[in-house]
């Protein structure tokens, strides 16, 4: 006699579904069948996700709006001119910088060998790169990696003094 692969399983939320576990190895259906009954079936666990949106998007904007601030009293603490590229892309760009700035500095200077003199030469470079995308593209590298990056940055990431560019 073969091992059921159609399992009829009553979910925490008191829903019952006919579950094909034929994909699964014999030997693991019914731990599978277990786990699946501790759980709301599919539809109620999509209600209950929709319906958390709101509370999701409401923490995340006052996340972002809070590293926002901290980006922006970090940039005008250490006097890092402002970012240039989209609208849609200024603050992501900022919150990029101060991040990858803050990052760069705890692995170089707080537990590296750096010293300030160091460093004020590679907050120096960082003003330079005014272009929001660049700090963007560069938000998921190490801080140790900053100074090669800053090195690689091309003409486009740099700002200009000239006005009429």
């Amino acid at each position: 006699m073969a091992v059921r692969t159609q399992w009829t399983i009553t979910h925490d939320c008191g829903h019952e579904t006919v579950h094909d576990l034929s994909g699964r190895p014999a030997d693991q259906r019914a731990g599978l069948a277990r786990w699946l009954a501790a759980k709301d079936c599919t539809d109620c666990w999509k209600a209950a996700r929709e319906a958390d949106t709101a509370s999701k998007e409401q923490w995340l904007a006052a996340k972002r709006a809070e590293e926002q601030q901290a980006a922006a009293e970090w940039a005008a603490r250490f006097d890092m001119p402002p970012l240039e590229g989209p609208e849609k892309a200024l603050d992501w760009g900022e919150r990029s910088r101060h991040q990858l700035m803050i990052a760069a500095h705890t692995a170089l200077v707080v537990e590296g060998t750096w010293d300030e003199a160091d460093w004020a030469e590679l907050e120096e470079k960082a003003r330079t790169v005014t272009r929001a995308g660049w700090w963007i593209d560069q938000r998921d590298a190490n801080g140790s990696d900053l100074p090669e990056l800053l090195d690689a940055a091309t003409e486009s990431d740099r700002g200009t003094e000239n006005p009429f560019r």
